[in-house]
């Protein structure tokens, strides 16, 4: 049985780590803050940038001949993104995509295609490095405030390998942002732009009826200056970029949302450990109050 002494070390150390959890989610709390107005802010542009990336393909009568436009018929690699963070301590959030990522992987390999992985997050770079997978590019050291730029170079690294013909599909997996304790696994087609998940959604209710009662084939009524093949090979750079920095924020404010979460049941459990060691505590300093009471009186008993 561990003695007095080492109880109440015990005890310390613990108040200690509590102290520091406390503080660890507090400083995640302010940061979430941080991230979901960030979030709340680009959300509008996004929508908007890619509704207007939709109605341009769909006024286009042809898809302009530019390489990042062109679909490949027969997809035989495909990159895949995995969106982590920099650091840990933040329950399940790194894992779970790692686990979605291996998923995908094993679904693609058994469809015959090869599996090209991009991390960003040095938790998804040394885990890829762990497992001795084939990597294409890593980015790291942004992902507590990720800014624009950050999103540029990711994006034009995966459309360089696009263009370059190392890869012929780029899926992206990342936490999606619900609230400081839902986070939800994404998976999303960037490119090419025929496949990508801004074509293949439905129209939102809050977006206005594009297309005329008379218009039998469809075609939007929209002017455009210049043509809409035109608009449309200036849009896709864009879309590309956007929809990064989107999954960059999303994936920021959750791994803040995650971290805060992880931190205050560390904090619980911490104070039951604490009450739990008192409680071991006491009952060893009342057994060696008795073991003394016990000792005085076998001693005065031997005296008589």
């Amino acid at each position: 049985m561990a003695s007095l002494k080492d109880i109440r070390g015990r005890i310390a150390s613990v108040k200690n780590i509590r102290k520091i959890t406390r503080a660890m989610e507090m400083v995640a709390a302010a940061r979430l803050r941080r991230a979901e107005q960030r979030i709340e802010a680009l959300r509008p542009y996004a929508d908007a940038l890619r509704r207007m990336t939709r109605r341009a393909s769909e006024a286009a009568g042809n898809i302009p001949n530019m390489p990042i436009l062109q679909e490949r018929e027969d997809a035989q690699t495909v990159g895949i993104l995995l969106v982590t963070g920099d650091r840990g301590l933040a329950g399940p959030f790194n894992s779970q995509i790692m686990r979605a990522g291996n998923r995908r992987a094993a679904e693609l390999r058994s469809e015959g295609k090869t599996v090209l992985w991009y991390a960003s997050g040095r938790r998804g770079e040394s885990s890829l490095r762990f497992r001795g997978l084939e990597t294409g590019a890593t980015w790291t050291g942004f992902t507590d405030r990720p800014a624009f730029s950050d999103a540029r170079t990711i994006a034009d690294g995966l459309a360089a390998a696009y263009v370059d013909g190392k890869v012929d599909r780029v899926e992206i997996i990342y936490n999606g942002y619900i609230s400081a304790v839902n986070q939800e696994v994404r998976l999303e087609t960037l490119l090419p732009l025929q496949q990508a998940d801004i074509l293949g959604g439905e129209q939102q209710e809050d977006e206005p009826d594009e297309r005329g009662d008379d218009e039998g084939q469809g075609r939007a009524l929209w002017d455009y200056e210049p043509d809409p093949e035109e608009i449309l090979a200036r849009l896709v750079p864009d879309y590309v970029e956007i929809s990064i920095f989107r999954a960059l924020l999303e994936s920021t404010a959750s791994e803040h949302g995650a971290r805060m979460s992880a931190m205050r049941n560390a904090s619980d459990n911490a104070a039951e450990l604490i009450d739990d060691l008192t409680l071991a505590a006491n009952r060893q300093r009342q057994a060696e109050i008795t073991q003394e009471i016990m000792e005085v009186v076998a001693g005065a008993e031997g005296l008589t």
